[in-house]
């Protein structure tokens, strides 16, 4: 891809990237993106300027090992023809919390930060990974006034590879061979969709019956709630977690920057798929240079189906009582 092309009203430069936001979460993005050697330009920035300045140092001073980069910490100023903005600032989950316990800290947050993001003159893409991400993907796009399918959400990308990671232990296979997404909400009311799953085309109780492995309602029933409660379980033993979702950034910054058109489970923006209308859910979409090029209508089972609606509702009943 040519570095820079046009996404709206001005060119940007798709080997630029921006990422607000330097604690764990932001720093370690930094860092799997410094190694990927997509980005030849990376901005780092941060309420608190010295953090900033220590994590673009040391990212900085592996340049001699890796791809060069020009990794600094900046200004909003510094990101407005950046092709990527990442934001994963905010308050963290701590040990106990939901993540939609977050919203009202977060939401304010947001309220300062997107708007300075826009200001700048920013046109690119929106990665949104801050929690609760569903609500603060919708929040900055309310915010930014930017096109829905150039804010995005990590949604659930990270689940989803739990989940496939969970599936490849239980079946003794490798979990890239695994086809198997989490949907709905990034947390408590996400849906594994068993319907679909399969390893190399094979349905995954066929696949298991051949391995001789367990697939009772109760087995499936525990490896979803494994995969749901994987960030609880990694918080409460080391009170953060960022090498997965900074993986999964790392994903969905190629998707974006070399056009693979791979279908990830984004948050991006509901327009009546399944009866779900005005809020951002985690939902497969083909992710390409534009962000979300095609929502991808998966034949989900009527249960799924009114599972993903009863995600959607806990959704909408937080964002309702938000003042945007």
């Amino acid at each position: 891809m040519a570095n820079g092309i046009e996404t709206g009203t001005r060119p940007v430069n798709f080997r630029k990237v921006g990422i607000v936001g330097c604690g764990f979460v932001g720093s370690a993005s930094a860092f799997a993106l410094m190694q990927s050697g997509l980005f030849s330009e990376m901005v780092l920035i941060d309420v608190d300027r010295d953090r900033a300045e220590g994590e673009a140092l040391d990212i900085a001073h592996g340049m001699p090992l890796a791809s060069p980069a020009n990794i600094y910490a900046g200004d909003y100023a510094d990101i407005a023809d950046a092709g990527i903005v990442i934001i994963t600032a905010g308050a963290n989950q701590k040990p106990g919390e939901t993540r939609l316990d977050l919203v009202s800290k977060n939401v304010s947050i947001f309220k300062s930060i997107v708007p300075q993001i826009t200001h700048s003159g920013f046109d690119g893409i929106l990665l949104v990974v801050s929690n609760p991400v569903d609500i603060l993907t919708y929040v900055a796009l309310k915010l930014s006034g930017l096109p829905a399918n150039r804010v995005i959400g990590s949604g659930t990308v990270l689940d989803t590879a739990r989940f496939k990671y969970v599936l490849g232990e239980h079946l003794g296979v490798d979990p890239r061979n695994v086809h198997a997404r989490i949907v709905g909400e990034h947390g408590d009311s996400e849906i594994a969709i068993w319907s679909l799953a399969n390893v190399s085309g094979i349905p995954i109780d066929v696949f298991s019956r051949l391995r001789g492995r367990e697939h009772s309602a109760e087995t499936m029933t525990k490896i979803e709630n494994d995969v749901k409660n994987s960030a609880y379980e990694i918080i409460e033993k080391k009170h953060a977690t960022y090498y997965g979702i900074a993986m999964s950034v790392k994903r969905i910054c190629e998707a974006i920057v070399r056009d693979e058109k791979p279908i990830l489970p984004v948050s991006n923006l509901m327009e009546g798929e399944y009866g779900i209308s005005d809020i951002a859910l985690s939902m497969p979409a083909v992710v390409g240079a534009e962000g979300i090029e095609y929502k991808v209508p998966a034949p989900f089972s009527d249960d799924e189906q009114a599972r993903l609606r009863a995600s959607a509702e806990v959704l909408k009943s937080v964002i309702e009582k938000l003042d945007l």
